[in-house]
């Protein structure tokens, strides 16, 4: 008899085991799966904070040499990125219609390469940089005047 008061207290206690495992893990993951929730929502609205800011860079005609003015524009765009430790920019390079469609590309992509290199100089990790260049393709103006082309030669870095 006191063997199997014995066998039977075990199933009560070897039954009883699962359960509050269980429960502990079921508490756990619930815990976890809160904290993630609240960190995403965090994250999504530093995002959204981050995605106010954007940079427009000029360049000379034929130029992929950043000027004073679009060093100021990139040292205020960095200053305003600094509580967003994990955005990632777009940093797109556009040409004026003059020169041809290959030039226009290269010289576009070496638009958006020199800001990216400016940005990397600064601090900014590369792998926090995503580069394109559009050469004379989306236009911010009509190419049909001077003041029109000069809006056209630029790169624009956002956040992605």
């Amino acid at each position: 008899m006191r063997a199997l008061f014995a066998l039977f207290a075990a199933c009560l206690l070897a039954a009883g085991c699962p359960s509050a495992y269980q429960r502990t893990y079921e508490q756990t993951t619930e815990r976890l799966q809160m904290e993630q929730h609240a960190a995403d929502e965090r994250e999504a609205a530093a995002h959204a904070q981050a995605s106010r800011y954007a940079a427009v860079i000029y360049f000379d005609v034929g130029s992929a040499d950043i000027g004073p003015e679009g060093q100021r524009e990139l040292r205020w765009f960095i200053q305003q990125m600094q509580p967003y430790p994990k955005a990632v920019f777009l940093i797109q390079g556009f040409a004026d219609s003059t020169g041809t469609e290959g030039a226009n590309q290269t010289l576009s992509e070496d638009r958006a390469g020199a800001v990216a290199s400016y940005l990397r100089a600064q601090g900014i990790d590369s792998s926090r940089l995503i580069v394109q260049g559009y050469g004379a393709r989306s236009t911010a103006a009509p190419n049909a005047t001077a003041h029109g082309r000069g809006r056209n030669r630029r790169v624009e870095v956002t956040v992605q």
